[in-house]
């Protein structure tokens, strides 16, 4: 076996106990064989079931025993026929031995490679674990386990055990059940072997790792405290974004007689001045340029080398804080872990005081990281301490990107703090939402958590994976229907939505939406009140088109439905300034030019009203109101303050806007003043 490729065995238990789940087993396997063939398609795969009422398999031919485990696939380069093996597996009729089958499944493996290639051999056992297994004929269970282990540790042979307990028969006896787990516990403490607990499909489906990563190192150097003090240390990669596989360009020009034709695709690029000019730019006669203003800029690539940013490869600690000052949102990128340079005791130790000191304090580290030399850009990051739980684990810390000024985006939404007690919860509806919130815990303290990150597939890669399948059998395939098990990733668990259905009605009658009839097309909301002192004081949703939001100007056609428009972009931070001017603007020039009774200017000053409070600007509104009336006192416009008394239109007070230097009781002040002037 290559230094590359890996050999694994599967020890699957397809006793009765798990028929009801055999189904998402042989899914599951499926799709770790599917990535196999697209990613390690080297790899090597063995196939072993127990809890069949046959035998088949070498040792029972050789020495006897290990009876009902049959060897379905011995170890071969991965191909479609072991991803067909899995899809169809035999339905036992016997309590199988795991123990018989681990057996089985490391003699294949020893058989076939050896002591050679260690860390490249794995078996990977699922079962239910709820059938007694066999006494030995010498010691006791925890010796013959540890024995078992022991040899797999000296072989290099890896072991993953995942236990599916979702639905267990009755007849499970519970004293069978812990024997089992102590069992398996026995090999983690003896050998290289995890055991994961699953209880559905899903984290089934999540649990069995399907694409194997080596670890590689981003940097190996000194973490330095400060010149006279450096801890060596490794930087792996802790989480990164798994994509889709690099599709790569095919062409059907070939021959079809041609067997060892490539299919490649080889794209070349020509310059030219213009697209009509025949004569094509060489390679030494292209220059990048940059964009500075109305000009572009040439730089040589001299020129770029020479403004690269130079520094050395490291590590620097820049300090500590508390980690409160470290927001979650900070976080850029994919996470590394930093751990000791393993071979160095003193690594180890100084992490270690380090980490736990800063547990202990709720401290992070700071620090200035380049991983490689000559590497053009510099990251600040955080470190956060990981201690560990285990004796055969050191201490490390999780790295997470840091970022800089101009990586940070700011967005100009006004406070809830500032926000009229008439646009918040009540007390009933904050009970209403905090029910809601409780009803779709997906990690209630008495259960299992749901949707574990570590045992949640992606269902875009699945996908994927099955139609690539499908593909590769027939060019005519359709897409199929998505997959049962992946629509509890996209969609809410049903049978809690219909258990909880009062608990959902409750939430949709206390915040009742009333559609607006003159609006049809909603892309974009603005809450918006209805007038003071109108007939309807409820709130309204008020939708606009997408591109209604993108007027620029306050327009004597509509100028309602304009300043609305402008106000609700937040595309730049001066729109509700400039709206708010044109508005005023206007209504003077519809006051100064009046021949009516003023209606067009009075619906206006009511939307500019309702705007500034929704952006929280009652100053404007206050100052332009009484500058308005001033005006109409001036002007003699008496029928104009008539009609603008008539409506009631106050002066924004505190408990509409926060920021408003008018209290609630002197807002309607301004309407006995207005009255008292009209009847001199």
């Amino acid at each position: 076996m290559a230094r590359n490729r890996e050999g694994l065995v599967l020890v699957l238990d397809v006793g009765p106990a798990m028929r009801s789940v055999l189904p998402d087993v042989e899914k599951a396997c499926s799709m770790l064989l599917q990535k196999k063939l697209i990613y390690n398609k080297y790899d090597e795969v063995g196939i072993v079931v127990f809890g069949t009422e046959e035998t088949g398999n070498e040792l029972a031919r050789e020495i006897g025993g290990y009876e009902n485990v049959t060897v379905l696939r011995n170890i071969r380069v991965v191909d479609e026929l072991a991803a067909e093996h899995v899809k169809q597996l035999p339905r036992g009729t016997v309590a199988g031995d795991f123990l018989d089958a681990l057996i089985v499944g490391m003699d294949m493996l020893i058989k076939m490679y050896g002591n050679a290639h260690k860390g490249k051999k794995r078996m990977c056992l699922i079962t239910n674990a709820a059938c007694p297994t066999k006494d030995p004929f010498e010691g006791t269970k925890d010796d013959q386990v540890s024995t078992i282990a022991m040899k797999m540790a000296a072989e290099g042979i890896k072991m993953e055990s995942i236990v599916m307990r979702s639905n267990l028969s009755g007849d499970a006896h519970e004293r069978v059940i812990e024997e089992n787990d102590h069992l398996l516990t026995l090999f983690s403490s003896n050998a290289i072997a995890k055991t994961v607990n699953v209880d559905s499909p899903l984290s089934l489906l999540g649990s069995l790792k399907t694409r194997r990563v080596a670890p590689v190192t981003l940097f190996r150097g000194d973490l330095e405290i400060n010149p006279t003090m450096k801890i060596k240390v490794w930087v792996y990669k802790k989480v990164a974004e798994e994509r889709l596989p690099t599709l790569k360009m095919y062409s059907d020009k070939a021959p079809p007689t041609d067997k060892f034709a490539k299919h490649e695709v080889k794209v070349d690029y020509d310059y030219k001045v213009t697209a009509e000019s025949t004569e094509v730019i060489a390679p030494e006669e292209r220059i990048k340029g940059f964009r500075y203003g109305p000009q572009v800029i040439p730089i040589s690539p001299d020129q770029i080398e020479t403004l690269k940013f130079k520094t050395d490869k490291g590590m620097k600690l820049l300090g500590f804080t508390e980690a409160s000052n470290i927001l979650r949102h900070y976080y850029m990128k994919d996470v590394n872990i930093v751990v000791p340079d393993p071979s160095k005791e003193k690594s180890v130790l100084a992490v270690s005081a380090i980490a736990r000191e800063m547990k202990e304090t709720n401290k992070v580290a700071i620090v200035r990281c380049v991983w490689r030399n000559g590497q053009g850009n510099v990251v600040v990051g955080v470190l956060t301490p990981n201690v560990s739980e285990r004796d055969d684990t050191p201490d490390s810390f999780y790295f997470n990107v840091l970022p800089f000024a101009e990586d940070v985006r700011e967005f100009p939404f006004p406070s809830f703090n500032k926000l009229p007690s008439s646009w918040k919860p009540d007390e009933q509806q904050q009970a209403v939402a905090d029910n809601l919130v409780k009803m779709l815990d997906l990690a209630p303290s008495a259960e299992e958590e749901v949707l574990k990150p570590d045992l949640t597939p992606n269902p875009v890669l699945q996908r994927f994976y099955e139609y690539l399948e499908l593909k590769s059998k027939s060019t005519d395939a359709t897409l199929p229907p998505m997959d049962g098990t992946f629509k509890r990733l996209m969609e809410q668990d049903p049978e809690l939505s219909s258990n909880n259905k009062s608990i959902m009605d409750t939430f949709r009658g206390s915040f009742e939406v009333k559609e607006n009839p003159k609006l049809k097309k909603a892309s974009k909301r603005l809450l918006r009140d209805k007038p003071s002192g109108s007939d309807d004081e409820d709130n309204r949703m008020i939708t606009y088109d997408a591109k209604e939001n993108k007027i620029d100007i306050v327009g004597d056609a509509n100028p309602i439905q304009d300043f609305e428009a402008m106000i609700s972009r937040r595309d730049k931070t001066d729109w509700t300034e400039k709206a708010i001017t044109q508005m005023k603007n206007l209504i003077m020039k519809l006051v100064e030019n009046c021949t009516d009774e003023g209606d067009k200017a009075l619906e206006c000053v009511l939307a500019l009203r309702k705007g500034c409070v929704l952006e929280q600007e009652p100053k404007q509104f206050n100052e332009f109101l009484n500058h308005l009336f001033k005006l109409c006192q001036e002007r003699n416009l008496s029928h104009l303050l008539e009609h603008f008394t008539s409506k009631k239109i106050t002066l924004i007070p505190k408990s509409e806007a926060a920021d408003s230097d008018i209290v609630d009781e002197n807002a309607g002040d301004f309407i006995v003043k207005q009255e008292s002037m009209l009847e001199s």
